[in-house]
């Protein structure tokens, strides 16, 4: 009867461990990008290799979830390639890149190979920090918004480390190999995507899965920014998709020293909604539309990065720059509308050029 007893009580844990286990569901499953998103990456910057998510790291951008996670439990291992790798894993991030930068507004875990070193800005043991307008507040800071982890768990190249990232209510922590090192709370946005980073350096992911908890009801201004069907039109490691002599591809920008002349977009659109950032000492658009003529001056930050948003549908154009209205031209309606080319001016450097058809 003993005997039996310990194999039934054997027979229950085991039961209990593959109920827990249930719960959690592939992130990843381990033979293509299903449920992901190439953001503004190249073709061939994420690949599925043996199971895993393998990244090249060029250009500088994200893959990132299709859908928004608000509460939840991630876990994964990771490993870089080479020393002083560099990477990221984003929660709760928009869909689409901060204005200016490669990255998303979020809250990033880092992923820093050993060989970076500690200082007092950084770590290479799992620390978590907002981004890009994103807001956290640390529970081991040294004056700012980073967290910082409590010991040093990571391992070094080729090994792999085992994260779990815990997400609840704008709090999180995560366990490197097995132990809570970092936390942060007040997080915001705390709805959003999981984004995996791509930053320089080759770097694998295997074993991504996620228990969801229940939610606690976000604010409206507590969700990041959703999907709105944008994609982009620059690989960020060449021209594919563009003619124009004297451009060159620098990672996620596009620099023009020397051009001949314009770059204009091998596709053609004439109903369409697209945005771009650029920086440039003028404040002329550094671009033509398609089926526009000149646009003249508008209310740009000279020298600073600004976004542009152009829709052309029904007979109307409406620019916006930095979020504000600038342009909106009534154009014929129903003027037959040639299929034309975006270009782009040489007078600015370009990035984040994504768009719709309306």
């Amino acid at each position: 009867m003993k005997s039996r007893f310990l194999f039934l009580i054997g027979a229950l844990a085991c039961a209990g461990a593959i109920t827990a286990a249930e719960k959690f569901k592939p992130l990843f499953n381990g033979k293509n990008f299903d449920g992901w998103h190439n953001v503004n990456c190249g073709p061939k910057t994420w690949t599925v290799k043996e199971g895993m998510i393998h990244c090249t790291g060029k250009p500088i951008g994200e893959l990132r979830t299709t859908r928004m996670y608000e509460n939840f439990i991630l876990e994964l291992e990771w490993r870089h390639l080479k020393p002083r790798g560099n990477a990221g894993i984003f929660v709760w991030a928009d869909a689409y890149p901060a204005k200016g930068q490669p990255f998303h507004r979020g809250v990033e875990v880092q992923v820093l190979e050993n060989e970076y070193g500690n200082t007092r800005g950084y770590t290479t043991h799992g620390d978590i920090f907002p981004i890009h307008g994103a807001r956290m507040t640390p529970i081991n800071g040294h004056g700012g918004q980073r967290a910082f982890p409590t010991e040093n768990r990571s391992k070094p190249s080729p090994q792999w480390n085992h994260y779990r990232i815990v997400c609840k209510n704008g709090e999180i922590s995560l366990a490197v190999n097995g132990k809570v090192v970092t936390q942060g709370k007040a997080a915001r946005p705390r709805k959003g995507y999981i984004c995996l980073e791509s930053e320089g350096s080759p770097v694998q992911f295997r074993d991504l899965k996620i228990k969801e908890l229940p939610s606690t009801k976000p604010k409206p201004e507590e969700i990041a920014n959703a999907f709105t069907g944008f994609r982009s039109i620059y690989t960020g490691v060449d021209l594919s998709g563009w003619k124009g002599k004297g451009w060159k591809s620098s990672d996620w920008r596009l620099t023009n020293e020397g051009a001949k002349g314009n770059l204009a977009s091998a596709e053609k659109f004439s109903s369409y909604t697209f945005f771009a950032d650029w920086r440039g000492g003028g404040k002329e658009a550094p671009f033509k539309l398609p089926n526009v003529g000149e646009l003249g001056e508008l209310p740009i930050a000279a020298g600073k990065w600004n976004r542009v948003q152009v829709t052309r549908q029904n007979g109307l154009l409406r620019i916006e720059v930095n979020g504000k209205a600038a342009v909106v031209l009534d154009i014929e309606e129903g003027k037959a509308l040639k299929s034309e080319s975006i270009e782009l001016l040489p007078r600015a450097q370009f990035a984040n050029i994504f768009i719709k058809a309306n």
